[in-house]
């Protein structure tokens, strides 16, 4: 749905940002492009300074621009002082979310247990199996494939893409997505070893999962031991994020592909984890941390810490090291140079004598 440069910026201010426009105001976007691929009538962005070249051969209409950036004349430029923010607003603005396929709600095409209760306006598509004493909200739309074990209960807007699996006693807030293939309460990684024997250890506890959480495709949340895991408010998991048993992660974190948590880990609140992170069981994560690619975390890290590494350590610490390291092989030549003096003195010494 178009609109015009005027109704971009308006649409950008009821966030909270302050967008200026240079150009005409009456100018009309249709759509939403990359820089590369952006044509006449679409809007494109620059947040990372390495692609400010192609603000030179771009054809879009209008780019949105930190303040600072110099761009050629011939664009029109919404500057404000996060792009990717104001991004994600004519997104929506433009493109609206997602539209999904709605269907008649026909127990004969799926399987829903006589005892669940199912909200208004839901969608249960066929092939999905609701069981016994499940509870869903209104406006869910549970694609094929889908299991919802018994006793599940969720709020409103739930939104399960296909083969999504939810063991017994799972409980999900309002406006949750979980993608395609993610399991959510399977049993944890529990045994006793007894007699030299592994001894599986019942897994009673369940998971939990608050409000305004999106779960990306193949994740795995184990359910706890005794008690519950859960996955706070607003957080947001990319693809093939594993969740150990009794783990506990705060509101409004941000998992990239491949982080793996063992149990009994403790997340603040606005947590980011990058691509590969693993984490040791029965760790304290500090609100607002930052845990960089493929770092193995092994000791507590504290709030408003960033670290990296294998064992992770303050980014600081990793930095000085990484000069080390790439100084070896100036020191390698030093220290040899330095032994052949050696062995040239000490030859001196036994002629002198």
């Amino acid at each position: 749905m178009a609109a015009t440069l005027a109704e971009l910026c308006a649409a950008i201010a009821e966030y909270g940002m302050k967008p200026v426009l240079k150009g005409d105001a009456d100018r009309r976007i249709e759509r939403v492009a990359t820089l590369a691929e952006a044509r006449e009538g679409e809007v494109s962005f620059l947040s990372n300074p390495k692609y400010e070249k192609m603000l030179q051969t771009t054809k879009a209409s209008v780019v949105i621009v930190k303040p600072d950036v110099v761009a050629p004349e011939r664009l029109d430029l919404i500057q404000v002082d996060d792009p990717y923010a104001a991004l994600t607003v004519l997104i929506v603005k433009l493109h609206g979310y997602r539209r999904h396929r709605r269907v008649p709600l026909d127990s004969a095409c799926t399987h829903i247990h006589e005892t669940a209760r199912i909200g208004e306006n839901a969608t249960i598509h066929p092939g999905a199996t609701i069981d016994e004493n499940v509870v869903i909200g209104s406006g869910a739309i549970i694609y094929p494939g889908c299991y919802v074990g018994p006793r599940c209960r969720s709020g409103d807007n739930l939104l399960l893409f296909p083969n999504v699996v939810l063991y017994d006693d799972t409980v999900i807030g309002d406006r949750v997505t979980i993608h395609a293939n993610t399991t959510i309460g399977e049993d944890g990684l529990g045994y006793a070893p007894i007699e030299g024997k592994w001894v599986k250890i019942p897994q009673i506890g369940h998971v939990e999962i608050e409000s305004d959480v999106e779960i990306g495709t193949n994740c795995a949340i184990d359910r706890a031991t005794l008690g519950k895991t859960v996955i706070g408010r607003g957080t947001k998991f990319s693809n093939l994020i594993a969740i150990g048993h009794g783990t506990r992660i705060g509101e409004d974190c941000l998992f990239v592909a491949q982080a793996g948590l063992a149990g009994s880990v403790n997340v603040g609140k606005h947590v980011t984890m990058a691509g590969q992170v693993g984490v040791a069981g029965h760790i304290r994560i500090g609100d607002n941390a930052t845990i960089g690619a493929k770092a193995g975390v092994t000791h507590n890290v504290p709030e408003h810490e960033t670290v990296l590494g294998q064992p992770a350590i303050p980014i600081r610490e990793m930095r000085r090291q990484v000069v080390y390291i790439q100084r070896l092989p100036e020191l390698s030549e030093t220290v040899k140079r330095l032994e052949k003096q050696v062995a040239e003195l000490k030859q001196r010494l036994i002629e002198r004598d």
